[in-house]
């Protein structure tokens, strides 16, 4: 029976249109994954990745991934603007979970596989020249809970999601419109929009239309970083930083190495 909680059903079920969905991204986005070597899955861990533009297109392929190669389901830390959202259900039959320290808490508890985007909204809502950016800003949140419950962290990086649309419109240029300055006078940018930092881009894809490029996705799952020796030190910044920045230190690597491959790839699109 399949395992439940209150945090809803334990990640990844291959049901029909979820299946439907991932295998029409399979066949457009074509993807090309590295490192499973580097995962014992009898070990959980907290898998830490860089968000893509959007944030929705690469995420299913590497779940429904994990789950074909290790026979384990993951459980994601979602922003909390989609459980506001028409899909917010979906996501949570689909595993999802609402990004807070409690949840993710529970979640090692009961030793479940965790996917978290530090970046959360911000890092998905990209402005130009921000491809392939971390947008984690002072967060270290993520190595305090690896730490308290001894948790490896895993890096995981993805390549291809910022490739598939050109921005043409950011929130920088929103935020400097006649639109954004009233929005900011009104207050509605700082209550619902986070002073700017989810107001979403608009951008085209393949020939113009919404529909994304067909880009191959690229995804890389590094060595764990170990929290086990900083045991007792969760709540030291210092250590949580020290963490924090070999994360993102092996997530930029591997971005670095996936767009090299990316690079000589001469079937890149399809």
């Amino acid at each position: 029976m399949e395992k439940k909680s209150l945090l809803g059903v334990s990640g990844y079920v291959p049901k029909r249109v979820s299946r439907l969905v991932t295998s029409i991204q399979r066949f457009w986005h074509s993807p090309r994954f590295y490192g499973f070597e580097n995962i014992d899955p009898d070990k959980p861990a907290l898998m830490v990745a860089n968000h893509s533009l959007y944030g929705i297109i690469d995420v299913p392929m590497f779940v429904e991934e994990f789950y074909l190669q290790t026979g384990k389901r993951i459980r994601i830390l979602a922003d909390s603007m989609h459980f506001n959202m028409p899909w917010g259900q979906t996501f949570f039959e689909y595993g999802c979970v609402l990004g807070s320290r409690e949840n993710c808490a529970q979640l090692m508890s009961e030793n479940e596989w965790i996917l978290v985007f530090p970046g959360g909204g911000r890092e998905v809502a990209k402005r130009k020249g921000e491809k392939y950016q971390l947008t984690w800003k002072n967060r270290t949140g993520f190595a305090r809970l690896a730490i308290q419950h001894g948790y490896p962290i895993v890096p995981v990086a993805s390549v291809g999601g910022d490739d598939c649309y050109d921005i043409h419109y950011d929130a920088e240029d929103v935020m400097e419109s006649w639109l954004g300055k009233a929005l900011d006078k009104t207050g509605i940018t700082e209550k619902y929009l986070r002073n700017g930092d989810v107001i979403f881009p608009v951008a085209t894809g393949l020939k113009g239309s919404p529909l994304p490029k067909p880009e191959r996705f690229y995804y890389k799952l590094g060595k764990p970083v170990e929290t086990a020796q900083y045991d007792g030190q969760s709540d030291c910044k210092e250590i949580q930083w020290k963490v924090r920045e070999e994360v993102s230190k092996a997530i930029y690597t591997q971005i670095s190495e996936l767009r090299t491959i990316q690079e000589t790839d001469e079937n890149r699109r399809i």
